[in-house]
């Protein structure tokens, strides 16, 4: 018998953690996630498990560090200008190939910004965010069910693929409160570590490390994670499609901008416009194949993010140049309305604009 609670996105995401039987919790507060490390304090200690307040976001990603490579499914979170301060350590977790997650409750920006949503730290997720050749797997709830059920998937990539996996999302999924089930359907699997170090007797001592001073075994290292990479692209690309059988354009989005964007669609349909939705659930991977087939097929695109323009360039490298892709965004907090949504759409297809029925009344 499943038990299903009223909570908050961030509270689902610490449910999901236990799941997925993470062994250390490591974080420091910001808003708009801090009912991450609040409820985290209490459900870890429950499960016989780690929970620390590091002093400073640097010092919680070196403690991930140093969980991960013994061997252990260790966790941080944090919002935008916290994740910033964890990228130096997290070039530094990918380099030594180390499994471990990462929770980004998005808020507006740039500089210290405000604890409204945001979506602008998409370049940081996708793009590797800290120096080097390396790239975070990411992948985006759009509801506090799916804050639940993807940390396990989170864990499972992590540990798959030797390489920190981020869960971004924004202060609207955080915040917002939704029925969710708490099941227990996961495949957890216990992925052997040899490579860890959790004591040496009986075998050969382990080293971690991702200093290389010959270019060559350095180099070696990133065509490994190369390699890795492409092997996620693969396999590991996840989306959603909604009304795109016969759409004339697209709108691409993900996170709780895609929840508004399914309104706008069903709002157009209604109009005899023929709409669709691409809901991103793996940002990287992204979803370029699909993205190019559905642009052979003749559909124009839209892509719509709370940010001034950041996973555009995306959807844009997918298109390849076979047909419009448009874009419509808010900042600093600005959460995007159906009705502005669909005012683009209505421009971007040629469509009149529709007069609200208060206009029509002042009208008559």
């Amino acid at each position: 018998m499943t038990d299903k609670k009223l909570m908050k996105g961030n509270i689902a995401v610490c449910h999901g953690a236990i799941a997925a039987n993470c062994d250390a919790f490591f974080g420091y507060p910001i808003t708009p996630q801090n009912e991450i490390p609040e409820k985290m304090s209490e459900l870890m200690p429950q499960h016989g498990r780690v929970f620390l307040q590091a002093e400073s976001e640097v010092a919680a990603i070196n403690m991930v560090y140093g969980a991960a490579a013994a061997g252990k499914r260790a966790m941080t979170s944090s919002s935008s200008p916290g994740i910033s301060l964890k990228m130096e350590g997290l070039s530094y977790i990918a380099a030594c190939e180390l499994p471990c997650v990462v929770v980004n409750v998005q808020r507006g920006g740039p500089g210290l910004g405000n604890t409204l949503p945001g979506q602008a730290d998409y370049f940081q997720a996708v793009k590797g965010g800290g120096h080097g050749d390396y790239r975070l797997l990411t992948i985006a709830p759009w509801s506090v069910q799916e804050c639940y059920e993807f940390m396990p998937l989170a864990f499972d990539l992590a540990d798959r693929y030797r390489n920190p996996v981020m869960v971004l999302m924004d202060a609207i999924v955080g915040q917002m409160i939704e029925p969710v089930e708490l099941h227990a359907n996961f495949e957890i699997h216990e992925y052997p570590k040899p490579w860890a170090t959790n004591g040496a007797r009986g075998r050969a001592r382990n080293i971690i490390n991702s200093l290389w001073i010959d270019s060559a075994v350095m180099e070696d290292l990133n065509n490994r994670l190369q390699a890795k990479y492409e092997q996620a692209r693969r396999h590991e690309v996840r989306l959603w499609e909604y009304r795109t059988g016969d759409a004339e354009l697209i709108l691409v989005a993900y996170g709780s901008t895609a929840r508004i964007c399914r309104t706008v669609v069903d709002m157009a349909r209604e109009e005899g416009m023929p709409v669709g939705l691409l809901r991103l659930i793996s940002l990287f991977p992204f979803p370029e194949r699909e993205i190019n087939a559905l642009a052979k097929q003749g559909a124009r695109f839209l892509a719509v993010e709370m940010s001034a323009g950041q996973m555009v360039e995306d959807v844009r490298l997918a298109v390849n140049g076979l047909t419009d892709v448009g874009f419509y965004g808010r900042t600093g907090g600005s959460v995007p309305t159906p009705a502005e949504i669909l005012d683009r759409v209505r421009e971007t297809l040629h469509k009149p604009p529709v007069m609200s029925t208060q206009a029509r009344r002042e009208v008559s």
